[in-house]
């Protein structure tokens, strides 16, 4: 079977990023069975052939009204599809949809009527207000990291800026490529408008990456690979903490001092 990325070697570019970086949410544990989301907004890499495809589904109710997610398009990754086949067949587990000019339906345009995941209308609700906002931000992720996550079972880490401010001081290079740190929201059931409503006003405090409590993490930026990395320093950091602790001392972390040396010298947020 013929796939639109055929002709389409920029798609094909971004979609082949996709496959690389389920894989490796696979290899490092973060993407048990069906674990994680991945929805990106690859409109500007579609072709005028994909503009003008039929869709392959019927119009499917997105659940809510985004008015500036019109005529965009999105890789989504496939409900109840596993990371490890997404990053072998990307095109089987995931599919290409398109925003209807009502902006409350989406279509399949291409490769197969794969439906995608439940968590759909969050990932949405948040790219439309990341385009309101004039955000180059293009990609969302949502993973399991495990260290993360079983530190956001203590309830002293999910204080405003706590976690962040741990992970930050255990390695500089975690505050050079995650300046904004890890915003925090309490637990809440997954898919639910509620919890689609709390990250993206978490995401307005100015951060990249949410930790949704107990759950996983969600991540945005300009392409999937950087949100990938966004994650996985992150995760360093809290393994190193962790590392520490199990040899029986809580690590002492940079100083404020060298923080604020290291924000001066890379130009970061204070």
């Amino acid at each position: 079977m013929n796939s639109v990325l055929d002709n389409a070697p920029a798609l094909k570019h971004e979609i082949d990023k996709i496959a690389e970086a389920a894989g490796y949410l696979w290899t490092k544990g973060w993407a048990e069975r069906n674990g994680g989301n991945i929805t990106v907004n690859v409109t500007e890499f579609v072709t005028d052939d994909i503009k003008k495809k039929k869709a392959i589904s019927e119009p499917i109710v997105i659940g809510d009204t985004l008015p500036h997610l019109k005529g965009c398009y999105f890789y989504c990754k496939g409900t109840q599809k596993r990371m490890r086949d997404l990053a072998r067949w990307p095109m089987d587990n995931g599919s290409i949809i398109r925003i209807l000019d009502d902006c409350a339906h989406y279509e399949i345009v291409a490769d197969k009527p794969v439906m995608p995941t439940s968590e759909l209308p969050s990932h949405l609700a948040v790219h439309n207000d990341l385009i309101y906002k004039g955000s180059p931000f293009k990609a969302s992720l949502h993973t399991h990291p495990i260290e993360l996550v079983a530190m956001s079972h203590n309830p002293e880490y999910l204080k405003k800026d706590v976690l962040t401010k741990i992970l930050w001081s255990m390695i500089p290079e975690t505050k050079a490529f995650a300046p904004k740190g890890l915003g925090i929201v309490p637990y809440m059931m997954p898919s639910s408008k509620q919890l689609a409503d709390e990250t993206i006003r978490i995401i307005n405090e100015d951060y990249d990456v949410v930790m949704w409590e107990k759950h996983g993490v969600f991540a945005v930026e300009t392409d999937i690979m950087a949100a990938f990395d966004q994650v996985d320093v992150l995760n360093k950091s809290a393994i190193i903490y962790m590392c520490a602790r199990n040899m029986g001392f809580v690590p002492d972390g940079m100083t404020d001092d060298q923080m604020r040396e290291l924000s001066v010298t890379f130009n970061l947020p204070k």
